[in-house]
């Protein structure tokens, strides 16, 4: 076995290159969205018409997995996914995180939510 000659400590990462993604890891998720349509399905089957934030469900709900997976735990760290190229991976449009919080409160307790 090799041993190495400097410590742990003294290695320091930079990204300087706008083309690098962060959450690299995000391909293989994205991969299988893309692959079973889950956009297309989730615009089909969940109806949140006239409520506000209730247009196009399917890249809210998947900019909120992958930001999920990416180990966000508040609405506002899906913000990580419009950092250097990563938006560039996910096959849909990452969404602000404002949108998020208006789309979420188009559901509330009681609401009837047609899914079909």
């Amino acid at each position: 076995m090799k041993s190495v000659s400097r410590g742990i400590d003294r290695i320091a990462v930079t990204f300087d290159d706008p083309n690098l993604v962060a959450n690299a890891g995000l391909l293989l998720v994205a991969t299988l969205v893309r692959k079973l349509g889950l956009e297309d399905l989730c615009n089909a089957t969940i109806r949140l018409t006239g409520r506000t934030g209730g247009f196009q469900p399917g890249r809210k709900i998947l900019t909120l997995v992958h930001a999920m997976v990416a180990g966000a735990s508040h609405i506002d760290h899906a913000d990580m996914l419009r950092a250097g190229s990563t938006a560039k991976v996910l096959p849909h449009r990452v969404m602000a995180p404002s949108t998020l919080g208006t789309f979420l409160r188009a559901f509330s307790y009681g609401t009837q939510t047609v899914i079909t």
